[in-house]
């Protein structure tokens, strides 16, 4: 099992933080890895909502079938996720005010399939390539969020 986390401050509310992370259609403007979603089935996003996504990493286009399992606005939302081959992934995003803004926190766990050989497998293909673009996501993040002040 690979995990990563990153964390920032964005100078706004996290009401307004939480409008744009839980928005499915806006996941192209903040999420490096993104590239397509389809099968919503609930907007807004609440416990049980259900969507496809399609992610690239390092050329790879692949889905993830992700559901909510728990979102306490405007503190709260964790994801599980299945990908091919039964990968699994376990997605937190955390928001609490701070500063007169928001702590966005992120973390993901993600399963390769096959056991120890996979997870060996996905460290050799993707190395630190996830935590790069985890911290570059939440850069576009604050950018995105900030800008719309």
């Amino acid at each position: 099992m690979s995990r990563v986390t990153a964390s920032i401050d964005i100078a706004a509310p996290p009401e307004r933080v939480w409008d744009v992370v839980m928005d499915p259609r806006r996941l192209g403007e903040w999420v490096t890895i993104h590239r397509e979603i389809d099968r919503v089935s609930d907007q807004p996003l609440r416990d049980g909502s259900t969507l496809r996504q399609q992610l690239t990493l390092r050329g790879v286009h692949f889905y993830v079938r992700w559901t909510v399992s728990e979102a306490r606005e405007p503190k709260l939302a964790v994801w599980d996720g299945r990908g091919p081959a039964r990968s699994k992934a376990h997605t937190l995003y955390r928001l609490r005010p701070h500063d007169g803004g928001t702590r966005f926190e992120y973390e993901n766990e993600f399963k390769p399939p096959l056991g120890p050989l996979g997870a060996a497998a996905s460290r050799a293909i993707v190395g630190g390539l996830p935590q790069r673009e985890a911290n570059a996501t939440l850069r576009r993040l604050k950018s995105l969020v900030e800008d719309r002040g």
